[in-house]
């Protein structure tokens, strides 16, 4: 009887991130949010004041995406448009008080969700995972820190 062959790196990173992302979404769903938003969050939070246009170029996705993605945030609360006073035909995009609160406790699910995925690696293993993987997503042209996920309808 013969061994099956061995998954190769790139099912095995298909796998793993397969059962992350579902693992992910579910942690945050506590605080009633998906993985898109929380991209789009932390796009906003780490630039206070950017424009709809600005995200849509970074995601690589048409601004109309964007519009629908982000109106969804406000009527939730969790985002708002004020005029940008350099250019008042666009709209600067702002966290509000309560995307704040959620940020943090997503953040604190995030780390609990890499500590769970990466367990069963030590400190060195897992810089050197980051390293490797950082290295595939550089070659293969990801942006960095944008899922590609958000190219899809």
């Amino acid at each position: 009887m013969s061994t099956p062959p061995q998954p190769g790196a790139a099912f095995l990173l298909a796998q793993v991130g397969a059962h992350a992302a579902a693992r992910f979404a579910e942690r945050i769903s506590e605080v009633g949010v998906d993985p898109p938003d929380v991209g789009l969050l932390r796009m906003i939070a780490s630039q206070p004041g950017r424009s709809q246009q600005s995200l849509a170029e970074q995601l690589g996705v048409v601004p109309s995406r964007v519009v629908v993605l982000v109106d969804g945030l406000q009527r939730r609360g969790l985002v708002e448009r004020r005029r940008n006073p350099q250019d008042r035909r666009n709209h600067a995009l702002h966290l509000t008080a309560e995307a704040e609160q959620v940020m943090t406790r997503i953040r604190e699910l995030a780390s609990t969700h890499e500590s769970d995925i990466c367990a069963a690696l030590d400190d060195h293993q897992r810089a050197q995972l980051t390293e490797l993987l950082g290295a595939i997503a550089a070659q293969q042209g990801l942006t960095p820190g944008v899922h590609p996920g958000y190219r899809r309808p």
